[in-house]
């Protein structure tokens, strides 16, 4: 994908540039698209493309002031079901 001039940051990034501006997987980032959770996304052709914009407004979503923070807008996981079951209560570790 050309950049443009020399000086000029990528606007566009596909999955696997885009998954860890936002610290996830690709296989994550392409479940939150799934399931309807993730950042807004393009499609052009068979590619799917996210603007670098839409990839900081998502993670700005789960912003907080404090753990205690009740007006926090929280940002699901990719699963949401499974994020509730109880085979996954006490997982946290997740590897790529």
């Amino acid at each position: 994908m050309s950049k443009g001039p020399a000086d000029a940051p990528q606007k566009y990034l596909r999955t696997k540039e885009a998954a860890p501006i936002v610290g996830l997987c690709a296989r994550t980032l392409e479940k939150h698209r799934t399931y309807g959770t993730g950042p807004n996304y393009r499609k052009v052709g068979g590619r799917v493309l996210y603007d670098i914009d839409d990839l900081h407004a998502w993670i700005a979503l789960g912003a907080r002031t404090s753990t205690s923070d009740t007006t926090a807008t929280v940002v699901p996981p990719a699963k949401p079901h499974a994020a509730r079951a109880p085979a996954y209560a006490g997982r946290r570790n997740h590897t790529c």
